[in-house]
């Protein structure tokens, strides 16, 4: 397990930490894999009766590692593992988890960062999280079903607000618009979330789980055929030459020139 996740278990909440915050928590495929993995492990473990995510350092997650992504973009196709990427594990697992996943964004929030919050059940916020998801600024597509999802929850124009203009939203205009469901003080939100989280994890464990079910089947469909869509042109647009001019600026400090593209 690597040392930038970090879990433990308290009260039947399971806690999990990104924890490299000298990258903002930003997640590489390693990361990925202790996520994915923590949820297969909640649905198995009858002691764990709720999921919580959140960051450490002051952030929740400055979504995918560039990096990775830089990597990924120049590998041939047929070089790709042939085993899933610990990336669409998370995300399945996410979609389709059977026991409540609860997330207490402490800071910024980028891309898959706000995208996953969309398959949690409850959300808290801090006073000074921000909530950003850049896909089209970087040549991407957005994912995880969110093209589905987030016009289901606020809207469609407010969706195509935030997927096509990248905009930055705070936190009390997330709240406002559902996207989270409190707001607490930088300093207070740890603990809000985790007594939040614990009440939750005391309740009849059959009940809730029926009841999220309830709420979340009748999309199940409808989410997967949105992740799967996305992530064809994800794919496709992680090899295009907008990426790697958005790729090659963000290292460069310099704003990308999408000129050239028609």
């Amino acid at each position: 397990m690597t040392d930038h996740v970090l879990v433990t278990v308290e009260d039947g909440v399971q806690i999990v930490t990104m924890n490299r915050p000298d990258k903002k928590n930003a997640l590489t495929a390693e990361m990925y894999k202790v996520l994915a993995d923590a949820i297969e492990t909640a649905d198995a473990d009858p002691k764990i009766r709720v999921t919580l995510y959140t960051g450490s350092g002051g952030s929740f997650t400055a979504g995918n590692d560039l990096g990775d992504f830089a990597k990924a973009g120049t590998t041939p196709v047929d070089e790709q593992p042939k085993e899933k990427p610990h990336v669409t594990r998370f995300l399945e697992n996410l979609a389709n988890a059977q026991k409540p996943i609860v997330a207490a964004v402490n800071g910024l929030a980028v891309g898959v960062g706000v995208t996953m919050l969309l398959h949690c059940d409850l959300v808290y916020a801090s006073a000074s999280a921000t909530f950003q998801m850049p896909f089209v600024n970087l040549g991407l597509v957005p994912e995880a079903g969110s093209t589905f999802l987030l016009q289901r929850q606020i809207g469609i124009q407010k969706a195509a607000d935030l997927f096509l203009t990248g905009k930055k939203l705070d936190a009390q205009k997330a709240e406002a618009i559902g996207l989270v469901a409190d707001v607490f003080p930088d300093n207070a939100l740890p603990g809000e979330a985790l007594t939040r989280a614990k009440a939750l994890a005391a309740k009849a464990p059959n009940a809730v789980r029926a009841t999220k079910a309830l709420l979340k089947d009748n999309d199940r469909p409808r989410v997967g055929e949105a992740r799967e869509a996305e992530a064809r042109v994800f794919g496709a647009q992680l090899r295009s030459d907008e990426v790697k001019e958005a790729i090659s600026a963000f290292f460069e400090k310099r704003a990308p020139d999408f000129s050239k593209f028609g």
